[in-house]
């Protein structure tokens, strides 16, 4: 640090300056030519470096293009000298620190700023200028100890292109307590603002997403309730997080192959890919559901494990969709835009895609009776929800400990941690209805005219599906037979001549439509209804197969009474 001493005080300073500095001596003389003592120069020694300048000009040259670490000058020049070394520090603070500076007089007009005030938007300083008239402008509380227009004020403002800004204006007083000038210290708080804007988004996205209230969901099939959950994710992408264009795959559980549910904005032939679980050859979203592990790609040019989806994509964000500690599938979101996402977008989405993965999770969970009881399945699906539920309370936290000190940033996650237990209640209540999507208990079934004594055939991979149509069958009079996958199905209905044939559209080795064409090819008058989870079909075997007679699509969950229906309704006499 400099030492800045008249020449008075030469032999003291220059004292100081041998036992505080020992590896950089830089010596700045402002004086005359041979006003300086020979006994104080002949102290300077070989290895000190020393500039003398005559005139305060020269001097001020001197301290803005060096650094000195000894100034020594005349008496008289010393507080003027003094003034500038000052002003030029407070320059350099001014010039290098991040907030925008700027004094702005009574009139309204800019008087300086500093670097970083002239990079904002110059529809920002007009509003500075404009809140200094404004809103210290109107007459003083004189009876004040702190009178109003004296007190520092502090304002939010937007500008630019969608800009936030907290400004804290202050004005200066003559000495007859006239406002004369105003300083503004501007800070730049964008980031924070729209961190704070995504968690709300996922917030309400999140309490829509998992919202099975009896309102919501009365009277819906789950096509329709896969419908609505497109639009929600439509909308809250869109709206509040702007991502246009997503999609939500699933891992099969049998084949490890990434299947499309939901997807908006992509490319028709990301339909027809064929990625699975894996790190190598399988592109981003096989990487990440293998790995578990969320992969932000800045350029998609650039990057070799990146699968076209987006047409124009340029970059991509895809995150694991978890129940608990498992990797179900992945939610991928893509941009036209070069590094459209960072850190916090990955934050955001992996919290945002533990709701995703929940709200399907509970399509899942609510395949029409698994027990006699319908409190059973409500106890069930509650104990199934728990983890994944803890898990979002879990990545909203760790999220609010690196926000420390952004009380507003915390508020925000704090509301997502709080209302966990809500949802836990609204899945009991809908579980619990007796008219909802479980429809009524299988101990109601009784035998019916129609079905009484017909053959039915319930090919599907899934025993409790298997097990609970049967049931529900045998009770109404059905002659009933099931097979675990397409081929057995086929081998039945080569051996045995059935009335219907209830069949799962996605089955090992053969699927829906195949065991659709078997049967009609054994009883042209064979009835056939096709059943699907969360609306899909890979093959469109439904397209496919209604063009040919299928009588109709069960989409799973579904209800007792909707089964039963539609059985009824393929028995009847055709028009």
């Amino acid at each position: 640090m400099a030492v800045l001493s008249r020449m008075g005080d030469s032999e003291t300073a220059w004292a100081r300056f041998m036992s505080a500095t020992t590896t950089h001596r830089k010596i700045l003389l402002f004086s005359k030519p041979g006003s300086i003592s020979d006994s104080v120069v002949s102290q300077f020694g070989e290895d000190v470096e020393v500039h003398q300048v005559s005139s305060f000009e020269d001097a001020l040259t001197a301290l803005r293009e060096g650094s000195y670490d000894l100034i020594i000058s005349d008496q008289g020049n010393f507080m003027a000298l003094e003034r500038s070394a000052v002003d030029r520090h407070a320059t350099m603070i001014l010039d290098t620190i991040d907030q925008g500076v700027c004094i702005v007089d009574s009139g309204g007009s800019l008087v300086c700023a500093n670097p970083r005030m002239r990079q904002f938007p110059e529809d920002l300083i007009t509003q500075v200028s404009e809140i200094c008239l404004r809103a210290f402008g109107q007459s003083a509380d004189r009876d004040s100890a702190a009178p109003a227009y004296t007190r520092a004020r502090r304002f939010s403002l937007t500008a630019g292109d969608d800009q936030y800004f907290e400004v804290t204006i202050t004005p200066i007083l003559s000495e007859g307590e006239k406002v004369t000038q105003f300083t503004a210290v501007v800070w730049d708080v964008t980031h924070s603002r729209r961190l704070q804007k995504k968690i709300d988004a996922i917030d309400l996205a999140g309490r829509e997403l998992v919202r099975l209230d009896a309102e919501t969901t009365a009277g819906m099939d789950v096509e329709e309730r896969i419908s609505l959950l497109e639009r929600k994710m439509l909308r809250y992408m869109h709206d509040l997080l702007h991502y246009d264009n997503f999609a939500v795959l699933l891992i099969d559980k049998k084949t490890n192959r990434l299947e499309i549910v939901l997807q908006h904005g992509m490319s028709e032939q990301t339909r027809h890919l064929d990625m699975y679980s894996s790190t190598e050859g399988n592109g981003i979203s096989g990487y990440v559901a293998a790995t578990g592990r969320s992969y932000i790609c800045h350029d998609t040019s650039k990057d070799p494990r990146y699968i076209q989806g987006l047409a124009t994509a340029k970059s991509s964000l895809t995150v694991p969709l978890r129940l608990h500690d498992k990797v179900i599938g992945v939610f991928d979101v893509e941009s036209d835009r070069l590094a459209a996402f960072n850190e916090d977008d990955r934050q955001f989405a992996e919290i945002l895609a533990r709701y995703v993965a929940l709200v399907l999770h509970m399509l899942d969970l609510l395949i029409i009776e698994r027990y006699e009881s319908t409190g059973q399945v409500a106890d069930d699906v509650t104990d199934e929800i728990a983890g994944p539920l803890s898990d979002i309370i879990t990545e909203a936290s760790n999220l609010k400990d690196e926000y420390i000190g952004h009380d507003d940033l915390r508020h925000r996650l704090n509301a997502i941690i709080d209302h966990v237990g809500e949802i836990k209640s609204k899945v009991k209540d809908v579980a619990t209805q007796r008219a909802g999507i479980l429809g009524r208990h299988g101990d109601t079934t009784v035998r019916d005219p129609i079905l009484e004594a017909k053959h039915v055939l319930i090919a599907d991979d899934e025993e409790i599906i298997r097990e609970t149509i049967g049931g529900v069958l045998k009770k109404s009079g059905c002659v009933v037979k099931t097979a675990r996958d397409g081929v057995e199905a086929i081998a039945m209905l080569q051996e045995n001549r059935f009335d219907l044939v209830l069949a799962d559209i996605k089955m090992p080795s053969k699927d829906g439509y195949e065991v659709f064409a078997a049967a009609r090819d054994q009883n042209a008058d064979c009835a056939v209804i096709l059943m699907t989870g969360f609306g899909y079909d890979p093959n469109h075997s439904i397209v496919r197969a209604r063009k040919e007679g299928l009588n109709a699509v069960l989409f799973k969950p579904f209800k007792v009474d909707q089964l039963l229906g539609e059985i009824r309704a393929a028995f009847q006499p055709k028009a």
